[in-house]
């Protein structure tokens, strides 16, 4: 259990957030919401212990670990994918050095009574128990279990983390965070760098995860299919709901529905006491009585709703120009860095109108894709952009774009310097929840759904009729999320997305692309449609495969061939080999267990001498000759047959 009392955190003399109290249980799956810049990503590193708040303390019992997966990291590793994932077993991987240092010790030391070798002995024992609970045996099944459900090849195990982006390098923090299994778990935006498959595999996992979690994510699925109870941060306070995102937005709503009543009534009786307190403060015989009434009302603790509770984000895009019919056509058109071919000659064309959706793995050539379109890469093949085409792109890592030097105001200006939006600036970042004084804010003390928000400002500064957008929700919240969905409902011209997030491409595109290993594959209809048939797919797979295993399993009726004497005497002779290596490794087997009972019995062990561990490295030097043996007569044996058949 993690206990928050009394919690500040002062920036200059503004007030982030104050007075937070709250617990966190075993079991508790809680999702942190709150408007962008609330201080969600502050109140997280001061649990994992990154920062210091300005006031209050965080109490966590003794030997309680907690994990924390920031939303970027800047990893620098010279390790291979396994070698830098492997680093989460570094318990298993101290006890399993000690129990080889142990074990020599036993094996070369001859002070049999000593009441250090029984010391060596107990070590033994405890050091061993503690490895078999971490299940140090798995370590390797366990690690391949994770990287792949997060994406990772064979290949890209043994590769170096230095080959991979920021976004893949933050799936092996991901998993380094999963294997190490902390008592509480802190994801801040971990969708941010997965793809849709790897997104649903992950929320399975973490179904199933031991510990307590707390989370902030923009994926309402995810949250709701993971999370039992949500914290809002609102205007410096903490609200909590037991309950997860989708039930507490409803009770959100109930609750500033009373608040709002209960203000009126408030209001209502202030505006009473201040008309008494007037009436009466200028007769002398009132007096007293005006003062009783003054005093009543400084006591009264005003009800506020506050004004980010009812503030919203109302994006609207201007009209554009209308298009050709043709917005984009390829031909054959592909991508290769080097030796790695990211697109294969691909054929396609883009019409006026159209919703596209890119889908898939990371890696597959999602954004490659959409650089090419928006002409920000070079490319094999053809590319014909249609007639009167005003394209916006919106990359991944448009916020990396931003001059953090620069003020909101000045930002949008510079931007504005080819087109004649200069009279609408104010406007379009109060549309996007800049207003007054924030518009003099540097951009480098933004948060990064701020930055997200004021690089999705920069792309209505000019009539476009093709909007690219790659990941636009990253870093936004939920309610800046769906206020932007609804805006690209109504955007009248043609759209292509590269997004994981289910929610928000449902109802927004009409057709899919997605990218495979295989190529690109196109599907019309949108990401309900395509995941549905995905799954039919899938289970079409599963289907072909057991059908597969079921033949491999029946046995196949042939005509007799004729026999090969040779090889069947040959085979002969090879299976009798194979049985005596068999009964062979079973005696060396059994003797070998026997051996190590008196290794683990303490009081057998002080009576071991140096003749018992001679013989014991004799017999293990037996038993590994013996399989050796084993192991050769059974691929012989394997050749064998397999010529008969042939013959």
């Amino acid at each position: 259990m993690v206990s928050v009392q009394n919690l500040a955190v002062y920036f200059g003399g503004t007030v982030l957030f104050e007075d937070l109290n709250f617990q966190v249980n075993s079991g508790d799956r809680i999702g942190l919401a709150g408007r962008n810049g609330a201080g969600k990503s502050t109140l997280m590193k001061i649990l994992a212990g990154w920062i210091n708040p300005s006031e209050g303390d965080v109490a966590r019992p003794r030997e309680f670990k907690i994990g924390y997966l920031p939303q970027e990291f800047a990893h620098k590793s010279t390790k291979s994918i396994r070698e830098e994932t492997a680093t989460a077993f570094a318990e298993v991987q101290r006890l399993g050095a000690e129990l080889e240092r142990i074990t020599h010790e036993l094996q070369t030391r001859t002070d049999y009574e000593s009441d250090a070798y029984s010391q060596l002995i107990e070590d033994l024992t405890s050091t061993q128990e503690r490895f078999d609970v971490l299940e140090g045996s798995r370590t390797d099944e366990k690690l391949e279990k994770v990287l792949k459900g997060l994406g990772f090849s064979d290949e890209d195990m043994e590769r170096r983390m230095a080959d991979f982006s920021g976004g893949w390098q933050m799936r092996v923090e991901l998993a380094k965070l999963l294997l190490t299994k902390p008592d509480l778990l802190l994801l801040d935006e971990p969708t941010n760098h997965l793809d849709i498959e790897s997104i649903i595999w992950l929320e399975e996992f973490l179904k199933g995860y031991p510990g307590s979690i707390m989370m902030i994510s923009h994926d309402r699925r995810f949250l709701d299919a993971l999370t039992n109870r949500t914290l809002e941060i609102t205007a410096g306070r903490l609200e909590d709901y037991k309950a997860p995102y989708s039930k507490y937005l409803e009770l959100r709503q109930e609750r500033r529905e009373q608040l709002m009543n209960a203000k009126k009534n408030q209001d209502r009786e202030i505006a009473r006491l201040e008309r008494n307190i007037e009436r009466f403060k200028a007769k002398a015989s009132k007096a007293s009585f005006a003062q009783s009434l003054q005093k009543k009302l400084d006591r009264t603790e005003r009800i506020e709703v506050d004004e980010d509770e009812i503030f919203a984000m109302k994006i609207r895009f201007p009209e554009p120009p209308r298009s050709g019919k043709v917005v984009a056509r390829a031909e054959n058109l592909s991508k290769s860095y080097g030796d790695k071919n990211v697109i294969a000659p691909f054929s396609f064309e883009i019409e006026s109108g159209d919703r596209v959706a890119f889908v898939g793995k990371n890696g597959m050539g999602k954004t490659t894709l959409s650089r090419i379109i928006a002409g920000d890469l070079d490319y094999s093949g053809e590319l014909e952009t249609g007639h009167n085409v005003a394209l916006g792109y919106f990359a991944q890592h448009q916020t990396d774009r931003l001059q953090g030097d620069h003020t909101l105001l000045k930002e949008m200006e510079y931007a504005a310097a080819q087109s004649d939006a200069f009279t609408r600036i104010r406007g379009i970042l109060g549309a996007f929840l800049f207003s007054g004084e924030e518009v003099e804010k540097k951009i480098k003390v933004l948060s990064g759904g701020e930055k997200a928000r004021l690089s999705m400002a920069k792309l209505l500064l000019t009539p476009l009729n093709f909007l690219i957008l790659d990941e636009p929700t990253n870093h936004l919240d939920i309610v800046s999320k769906e206020v932007l969905k609804q805006a690209l409902v109504h955007f009248p011209g043609t759209l292509v997305v590269v997004s994981h997030d289910r929610e928000f491409l449902q109802g927004l595109t009409n057709k899919t692309l997605e990218f495979t290993p295989r190529g690109i594959k196109t599907h019309l209809g949108g990401i309900d449609e395509f995941l549905r048939n995905k799954q039919l797919e899938s289970f079409a797979e599963l289907e072909r495969d057991k059908a597969k295993k079921e033949t491999a399993a029946k046995p196949v009726v042939q005509e007799p061939k004729p026999a090969n004497r040779e090889l069947q005497q040959q085979a002969k002779n090879l299976q009798k080999q194979v049985e005596k290596a068999e009964n062979q490794v079973q005696k060396l087997e059994e003797t070998l267990a026997g051996m190590d009972a008196k290794l683990q019995d303490g009081e057998q062990f002080k009576t071991l001498g140096a003749e018992f561990f001679a013989e014991y490295e004799a017999c293990r030097k037996k038993l590994d000759q013996a399989m050796a043996e084993w192991e050769k007569n059974i691929d012989e044996l394997a050749k064998v047959n397999a010529q008969e058949s042939t013959s």
